[in-house]
């Protein structure tokens, strides 16, 4: 059962709607001004807030302005329900990050169809991250009505690339969006002095090229298959009609696009700042991270290091060095190759 919550000041109208939602099978909380709102947001976790703009003690904007702060509440639909239909106030709700609207005064159906719609296109937009192509298959058929995607799966449109194949090289003109089906790879640049630096590792589930696609700019780094790998993709002219034609696809890719941008900040402030050690360690924490599965502990990884050391940001033969003191600390261990974090809290640990 889903859960609902409407946050009004209004009695009647809160009352009312809540009298409908559970008539038509929700699961309904409801607060009387926008502070006690975010409150029960952050207590019920609900598939979905109503909330009014016009409130005491905190308004409709605050309100959407504190959930978004917070990791646990930034990803609830939002739909505001006001009497105020003046442009600037849906400007402002929409740039803030508001799904929809609904003005006063409203009929019952009008309430159940925007919640309807909202959560199914929730619902839709979490299966890009869940299902992988799949759910961006359902997401273009929801928004155009053809089934372009459909062949994805068979050979003709999924490449398979050797290890340290190239997928795509820095300077190219973007012609498609890559999904990893299987294998790994990494995006990196090289300085004139051939020093590689490791920009971004890719895993089973993750899309790749999508920052030029959405800049319109040319590929800023080189992409390689670190094993065996096998790549789906989507023609260009398929990616803009479908984040066109889609809201919630485009989010979803822009929030890869601002994400990337944070780790390329942190990335470089480590390379700026950071000891060896804490190089070395934040990479092993970041490939842990990115391919580490609840069923292999302790986690092992066949990496060469010359790739260990791009991701570092360092010399191979520092990062030679420092594996060593770390096997000798033991926080990890190398066997046959592979490298095995032995003592992973004490590991990032050296991060701080």
């Amino acid at each position: 059962m889903k859960t609902i919550l409407i946050i009004e000041d209004n009695t009647e109208i809160r009352e009312n709607a809540a009298e409908i939602l559970e008539l038509a099978g929700y699961r309904v909380c409801t607060a009387e001004n926008g502070k006690a709102g975010v409150e029960l947001a952050l207590e019920e976790h609900p598939d979905l807030i109503v909330c009014d703009i016009m409130m005491p003690v905190l308004d409709g904007f605050g309100v959407l302005h504190m959930l978004q702060r917070n990791p646990a509440s930034q990803d609830m639909p939002f739909i505001f329900l006001t009497a105020k239909t003046e442009r600037s106030d849906f400007r402002k709700g929409m740039e803030m990050g508001a799904d929809d609207y609904i003005t006063k005064p409203f009929s019952g159906t009008e309430l159940l169809h925007a919640i309807e719609s909202r959560l199914k296109k929730t619902s839709l937009r979490r299966q890009v991250a869940a299902e992988g192509i799949d759910g961006v298959n359902k997401l273009w058929q929801q928004a155009t009505g053809r089934d372009s995607l459909r062949t994805l799966s068979e050979g003709r449109d999924t490449n398979k690339y050797k290890k340290k194949q190239v997928i795509y090289a820095e300077g190219n003109h973007p012609i498609r969006l890559f999904y990893v089906q299987k294998g790994k790879v990494k995006t990196f640049k090289r300085n004139d002095d051939g020093k590689e630096l490791v920009t971004e590792l890719y895993n089973e589930g993750d899309f790749l090229g999508h920052i030029a696609l959405l800049e319109g700019t040319v590929y800023k780094e080189t992409a390689e298959a670190m094993e065996e790998s096998e790549i789906a993709v989507i023609p260009r002219e398929e990616f803009e009609a479908l984040i066109t034609n889609n809201h919630d696809v485009a989010v979803q890719f822009i929030r890869m696009l601002a994400g990337n941008v944070t780790a390329k900040e942190k990335q470089l402030l480590g390379l700026a700042y950071n000891s060896l050690r804490k190089k070395v360690a934040e990479a092993l924490i970041h490939l842990h991270r990115k391919y580490s599965r609840e069923e292999q502990q302790p986690f092992a990884i066949d990496i060469s290091r010359d790739n260990l050391a791009a991701i570092a940001g360092t010399a191979t033969e520092s990062l030679i060095r420092t594996l060593g003191d770390f096997r000798e600390e033991k926080l990890i261990n190398i066997k046959d190759g592979m490298i095995l974090i032995m003592n992973e809290e004490k590991l990032r640990k050296l991060l701080y």
